[in-house]
């Protein structure tokens, strides 16, 4: 497998749309493999399962505590299934329970501050190399990169919900 960087050994001026758009497929799906041998990895290296790494990747991007049910939501698990996980969460020390100010019949899940720094002190040689290969390129081509992962994203979402639906 090359992990040379297509920008330094390739022209995409020699590449025809076609050429691009199975460029792109196939590297797409390589990121996708790749990813998932990392998130094992470093689930592994702070001894969580890769569910849980997701789980708390989503966590750290809400803005506040979030219930079971959004879990649930966010992640693509039945609601059993997220309960099990904020559980096992919660058991770990990784996650913290919080009464819901508006629903006492419902809590509220946040990132505990020691699993934060934990984690976060693990992400920072990943983090740095991820960031490195962001520097190699113009802030018009990020805007681009930007917006492909989240149009992207949003397909994968409506995608999965399709799927789910039985459609």
């Amino acid at each position: 497998m090359s992990t040379d960087s297509p920008r330094s050994s390739d022209s995409r001026a020699e590449w025809s749309r076609a050429e691009l758009l199975t460029r792109i497929v196939t590297e797409s799906q390589r990121h996708y493999a790749d990813y998932s041998l990392f998130n094992q990895a470093m689930a592994d290296h702070v001894g969580l399962h890769p569910t849980d790494m997701q789980c708390i990747a989503l966590l750290d991007m809400e803005p506040g505590p979030v219930s079971t049910g959004d879990i649930a939501r966010l992640t693509g698990l039945t609601s059993g299934s997220a309960t099990r996980l904020v559980d096992r969460l919660v058991k770990a020390g990784v996650v913290e329970r919080h009464a819901d100010p508006h629903d006492r019949r419902r809590s509220l899940v946040s990132l505990a501050p020691e699993a934060r720094r934990r984690i976060g002190e693990a992400w920072d040689t990943p983090g740095r190399a991820f960031g490195a290969v962001l520097e190699s390129y113009s802030d018009s081509e990020l805007a681009v990169i930007a917006d492909y992962l989240h149009r992207a994203a949003e397909v994968g979402r409506s995608q999965a919900q399709r799927l789910n639906s039985g459609g």
